[in-house]
């Protein structure tokens, strides 16, 4: 239980640093940050397997999660734009 709520502080942490420095209009709330920023983490971490640069089993640190989460919000930007 106890991962679940670090996970949770850590995925709204991760989403507001993202949201602050792309500032704009972004959808939905609190639960939505928190999603954002989670999803952000495993963008980081699987994208940066791909690239290389952590071995497999490590996880993104709170900075890659945080451009994760920035990648994140470009794509829904995007998306959501056309």
């Amino acid at each position: 239980m106890l991962d679940f709520l670090i996970v949770v502080i850590v995925g709204l942490l991760v989403g507001l640093i993202a949201r602050f420095l792309m500032p704009g209009r972004d959808p939905g709330g609190i639960i939505v940050t928190i999603v954002i920023g989670i999803v952000g983490s495993v963008v980081a971490t699987y994208g940066g397997q791909a690239l290389g640069l952590y071995q497999p089993g490590q996880a993104a640190g709170f900075i890659g999660s945080v451009i994760g989460a920035i990648v994140l919000l470009v794509l829904l930007r995007l998306i959501r734009g056309s």
